[in-house]
């Protein structure tokens, strides 16, 4: 009798093999035997057990065109049933007992598998052993230890890798910190009591008392270097006609030093009150009831603040002091007609100012190839073709 296709389903092992009751047909006459009494017999013993299946007990019709499936529970000795599945109208091989070393085997394994019935119902899940909770617990311990390591390995590989840059901050911090720390230091011993004036230094007077500056500043003492008003010191400077030009140098911890130009005195002019020498500037030095040897007389309609002055005042200012000595008088009406007369009586005629330092000194090598009186003129309004008369 053939089966049905796909019935491969192995059977589950069972402790021990249970055998199929089957129904036993009562014996015939030799020969008397149909071709249907095998489906007979089947359909019998599927009928019987039907019926010992059935709550009620009765017995079900047999339909040959139907197959069912029902699960066969097969009493052993064990404390668990196998389930087995049949086929109605087949019989069904029982399963082998299980061997004393694959039960060994089973038992010996901590989480057991679970049981899936012929229906696909998972069986219920098996306990967790007591020993379960302490071998949790290490295990979150261990792994709380690699989170920490791990964290660590981390933090490591970042100062690793940002090293330089941290290093390169570090080194701007240092460096700036440092510059304003210096500046800081700077400006508060600046103006600190440290750098308070203590002395004033002049220097370069020759007319001047250093002494009448030294006073005129003497306020000043007790300020700091850097808080000096150069406001005030220029007013009190300024009372003092023959100071030109000053500079002031701060030298810590307290000492002001007050470098003075004084006025050079070229020539005089005859005023009501007697001579008063002046510069170039036409600033009067000082005022002489008598004529100062060594000036020239300067000769110019309009006074100081005519063209004939300034033209004048201009040529004496670049001769050197030995020639400005050997002069008497120095005229000028316009800026082009500068005459000099020297003490022997000899003219020299200068021209414009222009040229002045040239002029100077092609006049300086007439005087000595020519010296005064073996010549009556020199001119040297051309420089370049003096002629002498």
């Amino acid at each position: 009798m053939r089966r049905p296709a796909g019935f491969n389903r192995p059977a589950e092992p069972a402790p021990e093999a249970a055998s199929v009751p089957t129904r036993k047909l009562a014996p015939g006459p030799k020969g008397s035997r149909s071709r249907r009494e095998p489906r007979d017999e089947a359909a019998s013993q599927h009928a019987g057990r039907e019926g010992a299946a059935s709550p009620t007990g009765a017995s079900k019709p047999f339909d040959p065109n139907t197959t069912t499936t029902e699960p066969i529970v097969l009493a052993g000795p064990t404390a668990s049933a196998s389930l087995v599945t049949g086929v109605a109208g087949h019989n069904v091989k029982p399963a082998e007992p299980a061997s004393a070393e694959s039960a060994s085997t089973e038992s010996a394994s901590t989480v057991p598998a679970s049981t899936t019935s012929s229906k696909g119902a998972a069986a219920p899940p098996v306990a967790e052993p007591s020993g379960g909770t302490a071998g949790a617990r290490a295990a979150r311990s261990v792994l709380r230890g690699a989170q920490r390591a791990r964290k660590r390995f981390e933090r490591a590989e970042v100062r690793r890798f940002t090293g330089r840059t941290r290093r390169r901050r570090t080194a701007w911090i240092v460096g700036v910190g440092s510059i304003v720390l210096t500046f800081g230091l700077i400006i508060g011993a600046a103006y600190s009591p440290l750098m308070a004036l203590g002395t004033i230094e002049v220097v370069g007077t020759n007319r001047i008392p250093a002494g009448a500056v030294s006073a005129a500043l003497a306020d000043q003492l007790g300020t700091p270097l850097p808080l000096i008003d150069a406001a005030v010191v220029k007013s009190e400077l300024s009372q003092f006609t023959l100071i030109q030009s000053y500079v002031t140098e701060s030298r810590p911890p307290g000492t002001l030093v007050v470098r003075i130009v004084e006025r050079v005195p070229v020539g005089v002019l005859a005023g009501p009150s007697g001579f008063d020498l002046v510069d170039a500037a036409g600033v009067v030095i000082e005022s002489l009831p008598e004529r100062s040897p060594g000036y020239p007389l300067i000769d110019a309609p309009g006074g100081v603040d005519s063209a004939g002055f300034k033209a004048a005042a201009a040529v004496l200012a670049v001769l050197p002091e030995s020639m400005r000595t050997q002069l008497d008088t120095v005229t000028a009406v316009t800026t082009d007609d500068v005459t000099l007369s020297l003490l022997g009586g000899e003219r020299v005629v200068w021209g414009s100012p222009e040229k002045s330092e040239y002029k100077s000194v092609v006049l300086a090598a007439l005087l000595i190839g020519h010296p005064s009186g073996t010549v009556n003129e020199y001119d040297v309004s051309s420089p370049d073709s003096a002629v002498l008369r």
